[in-house]
């Protein structure tokens, strides 16, 4: 075996590794609107790294949990009255969350340390694998942080922590995922030119619009401002939703007022329903890859099911299993995005 053909069976096998690992970190998000979702979030009053792996056993533990829970807002302000058993049901989805954190991080050191004993991660590598990992640690802090804010007064966590949290972890999954697909080149050569460049950039815009339209849908999501028009394309029988410049100063209304929390939501959804049919029908006149035209193909029909998934999660006033599967397919599309991005990166 050469060289070469040693280093691409390392890299292919660090690839598969961090795939595993983005696949995991798609399981947390989806799991932490399912929790979002179920109001489980702040069934956890405390944060323990260490011991919080091992849940409560037996009546007497689940009972000292379940008055810890009861000294906090949620359980005084909403489910005043609940029994042990429905405090359980509430407690597993955030008790999952946390494991799952903990089983990410586990899963990404222990092959880590590994291949770098077995000399598999050359140096330029290194750091970025480190990098990896305290930000997967900070996303912990972060996520106990937002915690604390429905812990207060108020039995909500802020819709700001909340946005950066999922912020947080889109930003480590699509630098994870970038780092595995450059370790598993497109080998069919791309030609060098600048309608390849051109749509280089327009990919980049693509993939920063859906970007910002995650990081709309935490705020829908942190305010639960999709509970509210649940109607399409109206909202309350007009274009501009009545109130969506009631707050002051005015730029408190774009993470503040649910009228103007959603209606943005939807503009920025349709923007997309524009701009990457434009994309795509750019890309078919150029020399592409098959890679790059499996992607871009991907990538279209995605947004019409994502499309169609938020349509369908407004109009039903957001059931868990909609608004999770929409969740799951905003980070799908963000995905071939990134996909298409990577490959078109310095070959354009």
């Amino acid at each position: 075996m050469t060289t070469t053909s040693i280093k691409a069976d390392r890299d292919r096998h660090l690839a598969i590794w961090l795939l595993v690992i983005c696949a995991l970190i798609f399981a947390m998000v989806v799991l932490g609107g399912v929790t979002r979702l179920t109001r489980s979030g702040l069934s956890m009053v405390e944060w323990a790294p260490i011991m919080g792996v091992v849940p409560p056993i037996g009546d007497e533990a689940w009972q000292q949990t379940f008055d810890k829970y009861k000294q906090f807002p949620e359980y005084q302000k909403i489910n005043q009255g609940m029994s042990v058993d429905e405090f359980k049901s509430i407690f597993w989805f955030e008790y999952s969350h946390r494991l799952l954190g903990r089983i990410i991080g586990l899963a990404f050191l222990v092959p880590f340390l590994y291949f770098l004993m077995r000399g598999y991660v050359r140096r330029p590598l290194i750091p970025k694998l480190a990098i990896m990992f305290v930000l997967g640690g900070l996303q912990g802090l972060l996520g106990w942080y937002m915690v604390k804010s429905g812990l207060v007064d108020k039995p909500h966590v802020s819709q700001y922590r909340l946005t950066a949290h999922l912020l947080a972890a889109l930003s480590i999954y699509g630098y994870m995922l970038w780092v595995a697909l450059g370790l598993l080149p497109d080998r069919e050569p791309l030609p060098n030119s600048s309608n390849n460049r051109k749509l280089f950039s327009n990919s980049i815009l693509v993939t920063a619009l859906i970007v910002l339209m995650i990081v709309s849908g935490g705020f829908v999501a942190g305010t639960k401002a999709g509970l509210v028009f649940n109607t399409y394309p109206l909202m309350a029988g007009q274009w501009l939703p009545p109130g969506s410049m009631a707050l002051s100063p005015w730029y408190i209304n774009l993470f503040e007022n649910l009228a103007t929390i959603q209606f943005n939501h939807r503009m920025l959804a349709l923007v997309l329903f524009v701009t990457i049919p434009l994309l795509w029908i750019s890309a078919r006149r150029q020399m592409l890859t098959r890679q790059l035209r499996l992607g871009l193909n991907a990538l279209l029909v995605m947004l019409f099911i994502q499309f169609g998934l938020g349509i369908a999660t407004l109009l039903m006033a957001v059931p868990v299993s909609l608004g999770a599967t929409h969740q799951a397919g905003a980070l799908v599309l963000f995905s071939f995005a990134l996909f298409v991005v990577q490959r078109l990166h310095n070959r354009s």
